[in-house]
């Protein structure tokens, strides 16, 4: 009697340890198969927060935003823009300034549609502030030209610079318009005409691009600063120097 029911017990037991073989093989199925919906779920999450450690700077309304592709020690390589949901990638270069890229969304065509436009500092220091400026059309992301600004201040500006016993006497031709102006001396190294480089700045004002760069007849001596404002040329798909000014420092 108790051979048999050692041999119950035996049984038993055997049978038991069965059962919790397949309960343990059931669970390890059910956490398998409950990580790959994690894994789902969680994985646009995790792309999501590494895409906002590149985002670099956003237009008010978000309409436009502006990633780095590569950053190494807070220079960006390579960039990708993404106009309402559309994105492009760029070869542009961002140096690390301290001052973000400004990104607008506005109508600078008059079409009526609205244009993504970015613009980056390359320079800034003692009188020193240099800017880059990008025009995409809103649709295809295909970039719209805008002629450098320095380029046309260089190009489009004549001047000459006499000097006097106390003063310089400054004249500017721009397009056939005269403009005349005086700048006291404090020594006799002065530039024979207007110095262009150190400050070239682009604005957006009444749904227009504006650019100011800055003359200068000796290194951080500014008498005045050249105002162009640009227009869109539809048939060339451009922006054109529409006006050009002449501002002094008094």
């Amino acid at each position: 009697m108790k051979k048999e029911i050692g041999i119950l017990m035996l049984l038993s037991a055997v049978l038991l340890s069965g059962c919790g073989s397949e309960n343990s093989g059931s669970d390890k199925q059910g956490g398998t198969g409950e990580s790959p919906n994690k894994q789902v779920t969680t994985q646009p999450i995790q792309d999501t927060n590494a895409k906002e450690k590149l985002i670099i700077a956003s237009e008010e309304n978000e309409n436009v935003k502006l990633y780095a592709v590569n950053e190494t020690d807070g220079q960006v390589q390579g960039v990708r823009v993404d106009v309402n949901g559309k994105q492009k990638e760029f070869d542009w270069n961002i140096v690390d300034t301290g001052t973000k890229p400004q990104l607008f969304y506005t109508d600078l065509t008059g079409d009526g549609k609205e244009e993504a436009v970015i613009l980056i500092q390359t320079g800034r220091g003692t009188e020193f502030n240099t800017y880059d400026i990008h025009v995409l059309n809103a649709e295809d992301l295909s970039e719209i030209k805008v002629p450098n600004a320095l380029d046309v201040a260089k190009e489009e500006v004549d001047s000459k610079v006499i000097q006097k016993a106390d003063a310089l006497d400054i004249t500017v031709n721009i397009q056939g318009k005269e403009y005349k102006t005086t700048y006291p001396t404090q020594d006799d190294n002065y530039s024979d005409k207007l110095i262009f480089g150190a400050i070239n700045i682009y604005s957006i004002e009444n749904q227009k691009i504006v650019a100011t760069v800055a003359g200068n007849v000796k290194q951080i001596e500014f008498v005045g600063s050249v105002i162009i404002t640009y227009s869109y040329d539809s048939a060339s798909n451009e922006f054109k120097a529409e006006k050009i000014e002449f501002d002094s420092e008094k």
